[in-house]
């Protein structure tokens, strides 16, 4: 496994979970994460969050806002950005400390979300890692940019991958 860029995509065949503990990480480094979104996403997002705005659920009430048709959660990109990190960079173990986000084009369903990580600083007193937190649609554009600062994993795991949870969804 390259330390230097890691990669994952949902779907692919990734059986096993490996993370990065703070010493092996570097300043420059990077790894990606990849979901397309479905209606399915948002409706679930809506039912755990409690966030039934009508602009990410009624396609009729969001054809009169700015945005001309449904849109994504934010905090749904937010939480691909907290999956990249969780599953990549630096991996299972990391303790996710903080987020700050800007929000720059609306999210879609059927948009393909790409996060891009990437390294910027190291604290060693705490193990603290500092990371720019970029995600893009499927045509390049940047839908939300910020940074997050994580506590790296001092242990090394690798991990059998769990299963994501079954669930239904009742319209």
């Amino acid at each position: 496994c390259n330390t230097r860029s890691r990669m994952m995509m949902i779907g692919a065949a990734m059986p096993m979970l490996e993370n990065l503990t703070f010493e092996e990480i570097t300043v420059g480094q990077t790894a990606s994460y990849s979901r397309t979104v479905t209606e399915d996403d948002l409706l679930l997002f809506a039912a755990v969050s409690g966030d039934v705005n009508p602009v990410h659920l009624d396609e009729a009430f969001a054809a009169g806002t700015p945005f001309k048709g449904r849109i994504a959660h934010g905090m749904y990109t937010g939480g691909l950005i907290s999956a990249a990190i969780a599953m990549t960079l630096p991996g299972p173990g990391t303790i996710y400390l903080g987020q700050d986000l800007r929000f720059e084009r609306p999210v879609r369903i059927g948009d393909t979300i790409t996060v891009q990580l990437t390294v910027l600083e190291k604290t060693e007193a705490k193990k603290l890692v500092t990371l720019q937190t970029v995600a893009s649609n499927q045509n390049g554009k940047v839908v939300v940019r910020g940074t997050a600062s994580v506590m790296a994993p001092s242990q090394k795991l690798r991990i059998e991958r769990p299963a994501a949870p079954k669930v239904s969804i009742s319209r």
